[in-house]
């Protein structure tokens, strides 16, 4: 019985990896989708009307942004990837293991440590300050720009991190 148990452990790791892989390149793509939208759209949008109410809008998507939906696609393949990581390194020796694991540390550190490390606290500061004050609309203007060039970091990180779980695919043909 003893025999049996990496037997049954390696069998299940190699059907799930397949499925796991490609949630995770989904999710991360979802991710990515949703940073370049504030990227590209959004602050753009934000940074064209006057400071007050542009930190007044961002001080609300930062409140609203806490909700199912947006921590399922933000936090989802974070999970994944901490699974991926422990299966990819069980089967390390399999092709598109490197591949996967790449994917998990650009998702992880690139997404996630960027997020926490960088945008969170950006955030944080940007709620302390009245919409209506020249104080805010000192900050805001330090905020649009450094927030922003955060985002792009976490849009490049989840996109390769997307494109990096797709590689195994093409060798499974």
């Amino acid at each position: 019985m003893d025999g049996l148990t990496p037997f049954l452990l390696s069998l299940m790791i190699a059907r799930l990896l397949p499925t796991l892989t490609l949630l995770a390149a989904l999710g991360c793509g979802i991710s990515a989708g949703i940073f370049y939208a504030f990227s590209s759209l959004v602050m753009r949008a934000l940074a064209r009307i006057p400071p007050s109410a542009g930190i007044a809008a961002m001080q609300s998507i930062n409140v609203s942004v806490v909700n199912f939906w947006f921590c399922l696609a933000f936090f989802g393949p974070a999970l994944i990837c901490c699974v991926l990581t422990v299966f990819s390194l069980m089967k390390l020796n399999s092709p598109g293991a490197p591949f996967i694991l790449l994917g998990c540390a650009l998702y992880l550190v690139g997404t996630m440590v960027v997020t926490f490390a960088f945008n969170v606290p950006l955030n944080d500061r940007l709620a302390t300050f009245n919409p209506a004050s020249a104080e805010g609309a000192t900050e805001w203007a330090s905020y649009l720009t450094t927030w922003t060039n955060w985002n792009h970091v976490r849009t490049a990180g989840a996109l390769l991190a997307a494109a990096s779980f797709t590689v195994p695919f093409a060798w499974a043909r």
